[in-house]
Formats: C-alpha cells, structure tokens, sequence
C-alpha cells in the first residue's frame, strides 16, 4: 500500500496561524535539492489520515508537488503538535536519495 499527500508552495508572505485557520498546515521539505528546502502547505485532514497509517522517520510517503512538477518519496521526519490540545502545527518532510 503506497501512501501519497499532495502539497503546493508556499507564499512566503503567508502567515502560519492564517494557513491553519483555512485548514492548512505549513511544512517544509528538506533534501530534494541538496541543501535547498521548499516551504509547502498541506491539507490538515489528508494529513491527520495518513499519520495515522505512516510510523515518523520510518514509512516511506510519496509527496506530489504539482506547482513545482515534482514529486517523490520521502519521510514524515518531524511532526510538531501544540503541547496540550494535540493539534499538528508543522510538517517536516525528507527525501531520502
């Protein structure tokens, strides 16, 4: 069973508390490019189902980016939460090579 999440670029004038009000997550996505990260926006529901099926820094996930035309497999390698309610807040995502 492969898992995918599809993610679009960030504005970088976006504001975090204004993406999460609109059901959005902000994340980032490390090590597709060398060096370079992509800052990205993900659906909140889409990303709590497949959390629930993928283990953090283990399941491979296949990540669509269509605004860039990439896409590839990397991990969920961190996924912060607000301390008490549980709510996720950040995504971060790594490719493997």
């Amino acid at each position: 069973m492969e898992l995918t999440i599809e993610c679009s670029k960030r504005d970088p004038k976006s504001k975090p508390n204004a993406l999460r009000r609109q059901g959005l997550l902000p994340a980032v996505l490390y090590g597709h490019d060398g060096a370079n990260s992509i800052s990205l926006t993900v659906n909140e529901r889409e990303m709590s189902t497949l959390l629930r099926k993928a283990k953090v820094q283990e399941t491979p996930i296949m990540v669509n980016i269509p605004d860039l035309s990439w896409n590839g497999e990397a991990i969920v390698q961190e996924v912060q939460t607000h301390p008490w309610k549980k709510e996720i807040y950040h995504i971060s995502f790594f490719v493997q090579k």
